[in-house]
């Protein structure tokens, strides 16, 4: 998913320069009507449901379910303190980029999209150190890289290659959190799966927007210090947290 988010990126700045601002609107709402009709051809019919109770009564569900599992939460509010992270660098950098000393194009702002990816693709080993056992150590890690991400970060003004450095960290470490999340979550209640992550996406798609509301009101005031020292502040936030409950049993 952040994979695409980033090469979404990439795509849309060559858009852009080719076609304008509107063609990346159009060029979405086409590639996303060609997905609809694919997923209606490819998926398998409806199967009969596996739990009998009305939306609203499901929606409640989810919610007790948080309230239960002192995992879900903790994790949630790691969800949303990364993704506030991960939105207040991808939402305003093209602020810096876009305007002197570097009046970028779109397209060269987009392939900045391409060093998150690789960061974000290279930390699918996350998966793998999760089932050794390690998510706590994997979760611990990743925070201090996102949190040191934002040192580079902040000479975006500077150099290009410490934004592309910067990138890269901040993304693999978002992508790692990110993994390791959803295998926790899931584990602790199985049969309550769907909800679980509809549940857990929740807190990502507030810290996404938290990140992209807060980066422009901080670059508005003063500039991208600014925005950087909020970026650090969210990833040491999420450090903080996870420090402070790793040793909690039910918490993992």
């Amino acid at each position: 998913m952040i994979t695409g988010i980033l090469l979404a990126r990439t795509v849309a700045g060559v858009v852009a320069d080719l076609a304008g601002w509107r063609a990346v609107y159009l060029f979405s709402a086409v590639v996303t009507a060609t997905l609809a009709v694919l997923l209606r051809l490819a998926l398998p019919t409806d199967r009969p449901p596996t739990v009998t109770m009305s939306y609203r009564r499901l929606l409640a569900s989810t919610v007790a379910l948080f309230a239960r599992h002192p995992l879900l939460r903790v994790r949630g509010m790691l969800a949303l303190l990364v993704f506030a992270a991960f939105s207040t660098l991808w939402s305003s950098v093209v602020q810096p980029l876009s305007g002197p000393p570097w009046s970028l194009t779109h397209t060269a702002i987009g392939a900045f999209g391409l060093a998150g990816a690789a960061g974000a693709a290279a930390a699918g080993a996350a998966g793998r150190w999760n089932d050794r056992g390690l998510a706590q150590r994997t979760t611990g890690t990743a925070l201090v890289l996102l949190t040191v991400s934002w040192l580079p970060l902040a000479f975006t003004r500077q150099s290009l290659w410490a934004l592309a450095v910067g990138a890269i960290l901040l993304d693999f470490a978002v992508q790692a959190v990110h993994v390791t999340n959803q295998s926790l979550v899931y584990a602790a209640q199985p049969d309550a799966g769907s909800r679980i992550i509809g549940g857990y996406m929740v807190f990502y798609s507030a810290g996404s927007a938290l990140g992209a509301i807060g980066s422009s009101a901080a670059y508005a005031a003063a500039g991208w210090t600014a925005v950087s020292a909020l970026g650090a502040a969210f990833s040491g936030a999420a450090l903080l947290l996870w420090a402070t409950t790793r040793r909690l049993g039910r918490v993992a």
